[in-house]
C-alpha cells in the first residue's frame, strides 16, 4: 500500500511539475513574440499564461503573471500606435480601447494612464485633420473622445473648445476654456494663457453678435453666468455693464459701473467702463433738463478718467460740452 502511495504522490508531483513547465513555456513565447515586435501574438501568449496562471502556488509562476499584466496593455499599446501611424485611426482607438480594459482588468494603474493619454494622442491626430479643413463639426466630436480619456492635453482641449465655439456651441467652448483657465498656473501656464485670450475673444465675438440682434438681455444673461462661475471677471463685469448701456437703463450702469471698473486690470478696459459710467451721468443730466449740477460734475469726472483707447475723442467731446 506505501508504494501505491508514494507513485501517486509522485505522478501527482510529476504531472504539477508538467503543468508549470507548460505555462513558464508560454510565458517565454510571450517575451519572444514581444522581442520579435509581434505584438498580437505576444498579448494572446501572456492573456493565456494569466488566465491559466493566476491561481497557481508556485513563486515563480506568480511573478511572472505579475509581469505579464504589465506586458499586455503594452502590447495593444504598441499595435494600437502602428496602426495610428497608418492612419488607420478607428483600428488604433479599437486596439488601445482593448489595452484600457485589460489593464483596468489587471488594476495596472500606470499603464492604463499611458493607454488613455495615447488614446487621446490619436483622436488629436485624428480631429486635427477634419480641424484644419474647418470640419468643426468631425472635429469637436473626435476631439471630444479624446478630451474624455486625457483632459490634461490642452492642445487638444483648446481645439475642442475652439470647434465648439466655431459651431455656434458657445457655453460648450467656454466650459472648455474655463476648464483649462483652472488648470495648475505652474504646469499650464501657456494653455491657461491661450484659454483666456480665446475666451475674450469669442465673448467679444458673442456679445457682438447679440447687439447687432438687439438681444441685451441675452448679454446680461451671459455677463451673469460668466460671474457665477467667476466672480472676479473683468470681462464679464464689462460686457453686463455696456448691455445696460444699451438698454438705457442708466441707474443700473451707474449702480454697477465702479465694480465694474476696479475689476479692470488693462487701463483700456478701465476707461472704457468710465465712457460708459460717464455717459450715463451725461444721460441723466440731459434727461432732467441738464439742470442738476451734481448729475454734470459727476459726469464730467468720470469722462476725464478715459486716458486710453477708443472712447477717448468722445470723452473729450463730451466734457467740452458740458463745460462750455
Amino acid at each position: 500500500m506505501k508504494k501505491v502511495i508514494l507513485s501517486l504522490v509522485a505522478m501527482m508531483t510529476v504531472c504539477a511539475v508538467s503543468a508549470q513547465n507548460e505555462l513558464i513555456a508560454k510565458f517565454n513565447e510571450g517575451l519572444t513574440a514581444l522581442q520579435a515586435k509581434n505584438y498580437t501574438a505576444a498579448a494572446a501568449a501572456f492573456e493565456n499564461f494569466i488566465d491559466n496562471g493566476a491561481d497557481s502556488e508556485d513563486a515563480t509562476v506568480l511573478a511572472n503573471v505579475a509581469q505579464a499584466k504589465k506586458y499586455v496593455p503594452a502590447c495593444y499599446l504598441n499595435l494600437g500606435m502602428r496602426n495610428a501611424s497608418a492612419k488607420e485611426f478607428d483600428k488604433a482607438t479599437e486596439l488601445i480601447n482593448e489595452g484600457i480594459m485589460k489593464a483596468e482588468l489587471y488594476g495596472e494603474s500606470q499603464s492604463l494612464a499611458k493607454l488613455k493619454a495615447a488614446l487621446a494622442k490619436v483622436y488629436q491626430v485624428q480631429g486635427g485633420i477634419a480641424f484644419n479643413n474647418k470640419d468643426y463639426a468631425t472635429a469637436s466630436e473626435v476631439f471630444a473622445k479624446g478630451y474624455e480619456a486625457n483632459p490634461r492635453n490642452t492642445d487638444m482641449a483648446l481645439n475642442l473648445a475652439m470647434s465648439y465655439c466655431e459651431l455656434g456651441q458657445f457655453d460648450k467652448g467656454m466650459e472648455v476654456y474655463r476648464n483649462v483657465a483652472a488648470m495648475n498656473p505652474s504646469r499650464y501656464a501657456d494653455a491657461i494663457a491661450k484659454a483666456k485670450e480665446m475666451m475674450a475673444l469669442y465673448t467679444n465675438n458673442q456679445v457682438a453678435k447679440l447687439q447687432t440682434e438687439g438681444n441685451n438681455d441675452a448679454v446680461i444673461e451671459m455677463a451673469e453666468k460668466m460671474l457665477a462661475e467667476d466672480p472676479a471677471s473683468a470681462l464679464a463685469e464689462k460686457i453686463r455693464l455696456q448691455a445696460y448701456n444699451g438698454k438705457k437703463e442708466y441707474d443700473k450702469v451707474i449702480e454697477l459701473g465702479e465694480t465694474a471698473a476696479l475689476a479692470q486690470t488693462a487701463e483700456e478696459d478701465k476707461s472704457d467702463v468710465y465712457f460708459l459710467i460717464g455717459a450715463a451721468y451725461n444721460a441723466k443730466y440731459n434727461a432732467g433738463g441738464n439742470k442738476d449740477a451734481a448729475l454734470k460734475d459727476k459726469a464730467v469726472s468720470y469722462l476725464n478718467k478715459v486716458t486710453t483707447g477708443n472712447s477717448v475723442e468722445a470723452a473729450k467731446a463730451a466734457v467740452t460740452e458740458l463745460t462750455k
